[in-house]
């Protein structure tokens, strides 16, 4: 891993948003993945949620997502419910966005709390389920004569208003992330080869040194040259 690399990538971490994240209900074009994806890297959410109606929608197109997908980790569900429990445990308010009569204008939301923004798949939107879960029904206005945004345009809106509010507040001045964390995507990151290597042998990531390099001693060395 060059210098510049690893200077870049331990930039990118400073600025990651650990409680506000993205929660995606069965949206299942792979362009809008990708494109969700994209914009949660922008401005900094560091993991994502997904619940699906089937295991093989399980994939975010690379071309679209211009990488983003390797830096976002996404958790995957098969119950909307249990999805909507993982981030009642984070203490985030979920917000969906949903006209109904307590929908408020998006921007009239806190997001500077711990956020879970939940969108719903492309020609239904949201689940009966999933919106009595909600905390906030939101809504996007528009005064032409469409009455809804494509999903992953309404995640970029929302997701620039959140990372609008967290400037002003200072939440970009102080990292969030643990040590540990930091640990797992700069070695990712920078030795995507040797990372993989760990996982299929089960060693553990070794130390880097402050360069990025790897700080291992001849033990873990040989294990990785054996087969």
């Amino acid at each position: 891993m060059s210098p510049e690399r690893f200077r870049r990538i331990n930039e990118m971490l400073d600025k990651r948003q650990t409680d506000l994240t993205v929660a995606m209900e069965n949206v299942h074009k792979h362009h809008n993945l990708s494109a969700v994806v994209r914009s949660a890297d922008a401005v900094g959410v560091h993991e994502m949620h997904a619940c699906w109606i089937s295991q093989d929608k399980r994939r975010v197109a690379g071309g679209t997502a211009l990488g983003s997908q390797n830096w976002v980790k996404t958790h995957h569900y098969s119950d909307v419910e249990a999805m909507i429990r993982r981030l009642r445990e984070q203490n985030m308010q979920v917000v969906v966005t949903h006209l109904s009569d307590e929908s408020v204008d998006f921007r009239e939301l806190d997001y500077t709390r711990p956020t879970a923004i939940l969108l719903g798949q492309e020609k239904y939107g949201v689940t009966e389920k999933a919106l009595a879960m909600a905390d906030q029904h939101v809504k996007i206005p528009m005064v032409g004569m469409v009455q809804s945004l494509n999903v992953s345009v309404a995640a970029a809106v929302m997701l620039y208003e959140a990372q609008r509010q967290r400037e002003q507040a200072g939440r970009y001045d102080t990292a969030q992330i643990s040590a540990e964390e930091r640990h797992r995507v700069l070695f990712e990151g920078g030795h995507p080869i040797y990372a993989k290597a760990c996982r299929r042998k089960g060693v553990a990531y070794p130390a880097l040194d402050e360069q990025g390099q790897i700080d291992a001693d001849d033990r873990w060395w040989q294990t990785m040259r054996e087969k």
